[in-house]
């Protein structure tokens, strides 16, 4: 005599239920968003570390488009461009050729960055003896 036909196949052991499944889609997307949210984090972190430097073009500009250049130091502010940034700079002449350097400071939420720059302006107001003289 033959027996019936069971209603439902047998379960193979290679197969998963969908309670697994689900609990491992689970487990996955658990761990995804942790993830993303370290990334998104880290991401935060990096931007705030991120500072804009100064160029310094703006402070020395006048210099550049001049002949002349007179020994001395001036100040100011950058504007609208970089609020809160203040600089200075030195005009020195290191040589009686007409050759000149340059220091410039700028300070930026507290910090101080320098840089020195060389002109060359034989055509320049020298001081010689007790009078000035051009050359």
């Amino acid at each position: 005599m033959k027996l019936p036909a069971p209603a439902f196949p047998a379960r193979s052991p290679a197969s998963f239920t969908l309670l697994e499944v689900m609990m491992a889609m689970g487990i996955f997307f658990v761990a995804v968003f942790a993830i993303l949210g370290l990334v998104s984090q880290n991401l935060r972190a990096a931007r705030s570390l991120n500072q804009t430097t100064v160029d310094f073009t703006s402070t020395v500009s006048d210099l550049l488009l001049t002949n002349r250049l007179e020994e001395g130091s001036e100040s100011g502010d950058l504007g609208d461009s970089y609020p809160g940034c203040t600089w200075e700079r030195t005009v020195t002449e290191i040589a009686t050729n007409g050759l000149y350097q340059i220091d410039v400071s700028v300070f930026q939420d507290g910090q101080e960055t320098k840089m020195s720059l060389l002109l060359y302006r034989p055509e320049s107001i020298r001081r010689m003896g007790l009078g000035l003289r051009n050359r």
